[in-house]
């Protein structure tokens, strides 16, 4: 078990929180981490990519001259690779970058990626983030107040209009509900800011 203070929004100490060793207090997996990150950003590829082969290019259905005889180099189609506007050899295709990893693997990298935030003191647990208008200027100042400059993952139970509108301006910034955190966003960030009720749900799923 982990003991943590949990802070209001404007920095002070509220209480403790004691944080479930089997999220985060294990003993990291790096290579389960390191397929966790390469699944993430592999499914984000489109993999449309495509060159055109010698078949595909357009033109070149007629030998360009004869086999023997001219003193040139033998050819077959202007449209072989060595031509320009010629096909492309073995260029890109279309194809799917996705690969497989199985539940247990995915919950070992999320609870390797958190208890590392724990071990490298990114972790600030707040009481609620509930902010009361929808500007960009009030999230900067809670954000000044809890001492984070740097890029943020904040972690709540259910997001709200007003936390939507107001971080939507921020670059530095990421917003998500407990449900949705994957293990790129937490490794990503350099600072992480949770509730402690989206703790408790993170806790419930994983511990």
């Amino acid at each position: 078990m982990e003991k943590r203070s949990v802070l209001n929004i404007n920095g002070d100490k509220v209480k403790d929180i004691t944080l479930s060793a089997q999220v985060w207090g294990i003993e990291p997996n790096d290579a389960v981490l390191y397929d966790a990150i390469r699944l993430t950003r592999n499914a984000q590829r489109q993999g449309t990519h495509s060159t055109k082969t010698r078949g595909e290019v357009s033109g070149g259905g007629r030998k360009p001259w004869r086999q023997k005889g001219t003193g040139r180099a033998r050819q077959g189609s202007i449209r072989a690779p060595q031509w320009y506007h010629g096909g492309i050899v073995f260029g890109p295709k279309p194809r799917d970058y996705d690969i497989k990893m199985n539940k247990k693997e995915r919950r070992l990298a999320l609870k390797s990626a958190l208890s590392y935030k724990l071990l490298n003191d990114e972790l600030i647990v707040v009481d609620s983030f509930d902010v009361e208008s929808a500007k960009t200027k009030e999230m900067v100042n809670i954000l000044n107040k809890l001492n984070v400059t740097e890029n943020v993952l904040i972690v709540v139970e259910q997001l709200t209009e007003n936390l939507i509108l107001s971080v939507r301006n921020l670059e530095n910034v990421m917003l998500l509900e407990a449900n949705e955190i994957n293990t790129l966003d937490v490794v990503s960030a350099d600072k992480m800011i949770i509730t402690v009720k989206a703790v408790e749900k993170l806790e419930e799923v994983l511990a």
